[in-house]
C-alpha cells in the first residue's frame, strides 16, 4: 500500500510540470522572472534600511575595489578600466569643489554629448553630493534657458564643439548667476571657465563620503527632461531610489557580468543613462560608448569590440534592416537586444537578418510610476502582466474618449476599465511604493499628469498619456499616444513648443502642429496646419530658416498645410485628430500642401513627392 502511495505522488510530480506547462506554456519564464522579481525587491529593501545609503556610486566604487583593472569605458580608440575612471572622476570632482565651490545638494546641468567626459563627470557629482541635470544637447535658447529654471542650477559644464549654444543664452545665465565652465583648455569668452586645464592640475586622490554623508534613497539624483505632453522641456525628478530601479533592467533582461554592452544612445535620456550606463555599472561590466548611432557603423562596432548586449529604440532597428544586406550580417556576438519601441514587423525582420538575439522589449515613461517588461520575447509586445507585478502596482487600462481628449466615465462619475482585448489609458495608482515625484519647479504640469476619483472617491492615479491593450494571455500591447505629444526618432516633439516658435514668423497668424503616420516608420511626423495673416503669403524660406534655427531636426514640421481656418472644438481646443488622419496626401487633402526637403526648404507637395515616400524611394 505505501508503494503504491508513494508510486502515485512521485508519478503525480512527475506529471506536474506537464499539466502547469499545458495549462501556461510560459509557466517556466514566469517563475523565472518572479525569481529576479524577489531578488530585486530585497535588494531596494536593503538599500532603504541600510545605513549610510548604499548608491549606485558606491556600487560603482566596490567595483573598482574588486576589479580595478578591468575594463569600463572603451571609446572610440581609447580605453579606461574601472580604476582610472574612478581616478579621472575624483580630479574632476576636485576642481568643481574648489573652483566651482559645490556643495552637497548643489544642481549642476551637463550640456555635452556622449563622451568619457560626460561619465566621469556625473561621478564626480556624485562624490560630491551633488544633482546632475542632463541637458538635451540638441535644445537651444529659449529651451535651454528654460531647461535652467526648472532645476535652479548653479553651474553649467559644457563640451568644446556647444560652445555656439552657450554663448547665445550667455548674457542671459551671467544675470542668473550661473557658473559656466567649457571642456576645453583655452576659452577667451568673457563668461565661460577653462575646465580641462583645472582637471588636470588637480589631484586623483578618493573623496571623503563625508562629502555625500546626507544623501538617502528618496535624495534627487538627476534631472531628465521629457517633452510630456505640452510646452517647453521638463525636468523629470530622479530619486535614487527610481535609479537603482531602473538600472535593474539589466537583471531581468539577463545581462551577465561578462557581457559588453554597447551604448550609442544619448546619454541625457534615461534609456542610456538609467538603463545603459547604471545598468552596467551594477553589474560591473564593459561598455562601448559612441557618440551618436550610426547605421553604416553598428555591426563594425560589435565585432570590433566583441559586443554582446546592445540597447535600441524602435527607429534604430529599422535603420538596421534598412542597410544593405551583406554576408556577414550575423557575423557577431550579440545575443541580447534591450530597448522599447520596435515595431512588429520590425522585429521578426531583425531576427531573420541578424540572427538568433534575444529581444528583451520594455515600456516605461521617464518620470510614470509603472513599467512593464516583455521577458517572453513573444513579437509585438511591450510586456507581459505577472501577479507578483500587479501586486506591487496598481494600474487599470481606462476607456478614453480620443476626439474629447478624456477618460469616459459612468452614471457615477468614475472611470471606467476596460476588458482584455480592448484599448484603453494606461493609469497607475500613485502611493507610498509606487510614487510619482512630478516635474521640477513646475506644479502646473505635475497636475496635470495626475487623475482623481478614478475608481472611488479620493484615489490618486498617474496618467501615462498612452493607449495600450492587454491580450487574453496577458501580453501588453502599445496602441497610441494621446495629447499633444508625438514621437518621432525616438524623440518626444511637444506640439505647444513647436507651435509658439512657428508663430514668431511674420506671415503665420495660427498654428495647429501634429503627427502624422508616415508607411515603414515608427511613430509620427511633424505636420503643422497653418493660418496665414491677412494678405499674406506663405514664406516658406523665412519659415524654413526659423525651424533649422530653433528647432531639432527631428521636431521641424515635415510637412505644413495652409487653411483658411483652424478647427477648433466648443471648448476653442485645436482639433488634430481629423488633421492627422487625412496626412500629407495631395489627392485628399484639398488644401495647399508644403514639404520640407532636405537642405533646400518648404516646396510645394507633389503626388510625386507622396508617391516616392510611400513607396519608399525618399528617407524621412
Amino acid at each position: 500500500m505505501f508503494t503504491y502511495i508513494l508510486y502515485t505522488v512521485v508519478t503525480g510530480l512527475a506529471i506536474l510540470p506537464l499539466l502547469l506547462y499545458a495549462r501556461n506554456p510560459y509557466f517556466l519564464r514566469d517563475l523565472n522572472y518572479a525569481i529576479t522579481a524577489i531578488q530585486i525587491a530585497t535588494r531596494v529593501g536593503k538599500f532603504k534600511r541600510q545605513k549610510p545609503f548604499y548608491s549606485v556610486l558606491d556600487s560603482f566604487l566596490d567595483k573598482v575595489a574588486k576589479q580595478p583593472h578591468k575594463r569600463f569605458i572603451l571609446f572610440e580608440e581609447s580605453s579606461y578600466t574601472y580604476s582610472q575612471a574612478d581616478k579621472e572622476s575624483n580630479k574632476v570632482a576636485r576642481a568643481l569643489s574648489t573652483h566651482a565651490q559645490l556643495k552637497e545638494g548643489d544642481t549642476v546641468a551637463l550640456f555635452l554629448g556622449n563622451e568619457p567626459q560626460f561619465v566621469w563627470l556625473w561621478l564626480a557629482l556624485a562624490k560630491l553630493g551633488c544633482i546632475a541635470s542632463l541637458l538635451n544637447n540638441n535644445i537651444r535658447s529659449k529651451s535651454l534657458l528654460h531647461c535652467f529654471s526648472c532645476c535652479e542650477a548653479k553651474v553649467l559644464v559644457t563640451g568644446a564643439e556647444l560652445r555656439g549654444a552657450v554663448e547665445e543664452v550667455l548674457p542671459t545665465l551671467k544675470q542668473q548667476g550661473v557658473r559656466v565652465f567649457i571642456l576645453s583648455d583655452d576659452c577667451d569668452v568673457e563668461g565661460i571657465e577653462n575646465l580641462s586645464d583645472k582637471i588636470q592640475q588637480a589631484s586623483d586622490q578618493p573623496l571623503s563620503p563625508q562629502l555625500r554623508a546626507n544623501i538617502n534613497i528618496k535624495s534627487p539624483a538627476l534631472y531628465i527632461y521629457t517633452s510630456g505632453t505640452t510646452g517647453l522641456p521638463k525636468a523629470a525628478v530622479i530619486n535614487h531610489e527610481r535609479l537603482w530601479m531602473a538600472s535593474f533592467l539589466q537583471w531581468v533582461a539577463g545581462v551577465r557580468s561578462d557581457d559588453i554592452i554597447y551604448i550609442y544612445l544619448p546619454l541625457y535620456h534615461s534609456a542610456g543613462f538609467l538603463m545603459g550606463l547604471c545598468g552596467a555599472i551594477d553589474k560591473g561590466i564593459t561598455v562601448v560608448l559612441r557618440r551618436k548611432f550610426s547605421a553604416t557603423h553598428f555591426w563594425n562596432d560589435c565585432r570590433k569590440y566583441n559586443v554582446t548586449v546592445i540597447q535600441y529604440i524602435g527607429e534604430i532597428m529599422r535603420y538596421l534592416c534598412n542597410t544593405p544586406k551583406r554576408d556577414n550580417d550575423r557575423d557577431h556576438k550579440v545575443r541580447l537586444a534591450v530597448g522599447n519601441g520596435i515595431r512588429a514587423d520590425t522585429w521578426a525582420e531583425f531576427l531573420q537578418r541578424f540572427g538568433d538575439i534575444r529581444i528583451c522589449e520594455c515600456y516605461g515613461a521617464t518620470e510614470g510610476n509603472v513599467g512593464f517588461v516583455n521577458y517572453i520575447g513573444k513579437i509585438g509586445a511591450i510586456g507581459k502582466e505577472h501577479f507578483l507585478h500587479k501586486m506591487g502596482y496598481s494600474y487599470a487600462l481606462i476607456r478614453y474618449d480620443t476626439e474629447k481628449e478624456e477618460p469616459v466615465k459612468d452614471s457615477r462619475g468614475f472611470c471606467i476599465e476596460v476588458p482584455r482585448g480592448e484599448t484603453g489609458l494606461l493609469v497607475a495608482k500613485i502611493g507610498e511604493r509606487t510614487p510619482f515625484s512630478g516635474y521640477a519647479k513646475n506644479r502646473q504640469q505635475t497636475e496635470k499628469k495626475k487623475l482623481r476619483d478614478v475608481f472611488v472617491k479620493g484615489d490618486l492615479y498617474f496618467n501615462s498619456g498612452d493607449l495600450l491593450k492587454i491580450d487574453n494571455e496577458g501580453f501588453i500591447f502599445f496602441q497610441d499616444r494621446i495629447g499633444d505629444t508625438f514621437r518621432w526618432k525616438g524623440e518626444n516633439v511637444a506640439t505647444t513648443e513647436v507651435a509658439d516658435l512657428l508663430l514668431m514668423v511674420d506671415c503665420i497668424e495660427e498654428a495647429n502642429v501634429y503627427g502624422v503616420k508616415v508607411p515603414g516608420h515608427e511613430g509620427r511626423i511633424g505636420m503643422a496646419a497653418l493660418k496665414l495673416k491677412k494678405s499674406m503669403d506663405f514664406d516658406s524660406k523665412a519659415t524654413y530658416r526659423h525651424v533649422k534655427n530653433h528647432l531639432p531636426s527631428y521636431a521641424r514640421p515635415r510637412f505644413v498645410r495652409i487653411q483658411d481656418a483652424l478647427a477648433v472644438t466648443g471648448t476653442f481646443k485645436q482639433t488634430k485628430v481629423k488633421l492627422a488622419e487625412e496626412g500629407f496626401n495631395p489627392a485628399v487633402v484639398p488644401d495647399p500642401l508644403f514639404y520640407l526637403e532636405d537642405n533646400k526648404g518648404y516646396v510645394p507637395m507633389t503626388q510625386e513627392i507622396f508617391s516616392s515616400i510611400e513607396e519608399g524611394r525618399i528617407r524621412l
